[in-house]
């Protein structure tokens, strides 16, 4: 399932225009976690100074255990989605103003990393910017930056 957002003021248009060599599209993933909003501020900054499309991407985890034991986890994670695209369209709302760049909303079901991955292959993202790990376990087994970065398809930035 994919959901799009894409708010009514944003400019339209192929996005082209020659003279350009900055990226036209700049991808970060959320996860509403305080380094995600961090990597989504930094990332708008630079989309609006490059006059890029930002692509705000969230995936949505499959829960296979919880699911076993009887618990909606699917109305949970579409709940996430839901919450996390109202937050991202009230925050665009009141900035709309000082940022007039283009972006959109995308949600994804599975594993973070293959979510991310196939977002920004499907987009053809320019760069792609994540929030750092808040986990522990993560510096033992790698996080999802860490495996994007390894990846080597795109330019990743990691916000702390």
């Amino acid at each position: 399932m994919t959901e799009e957002i894409t708010p009514e003021w944003a400019p339209s248009g192929s996005g082209f225009e020659l003279g350009t060599d900055g990226p036209l599209v700049i991808m970060v993933g959320v996860d509403g976690s305080d380094s995600s909003w961090r990597a989504a501020a930094y990332a708008a900054g630079l989309s609006r100074r490059q006059n890029a499309l930002l692509a705000i991407v969230y995936v949505q985890p499959y829960m296979a255990m919880a699911g076993a034991y009887g618990a909606d986890v699917q109305g949970v994670t579409q709940e996430m989605a839901e919450d996390l695209a109202r937050e991202i369209q009230e925050h665009a709302e009141r900035v709309k103003d000082v940022y007039r760049g283009r972006w959109k909303f995308l949600t994804r079901r599975g594993d973070a990393y293959t979510g991310l991955a196939e977002a920004a292959d499907e987009l053809k993202a320019d760069a792609v910017v994540v929030g750092a790990s808040e986990k522990t376990g993560h510096r033992l087994i790698g996080s999802v930056a860490v495996r994007l970065v390894k990846a080597g398809r795109w330019p990743v930035t990691v916000v702390p």
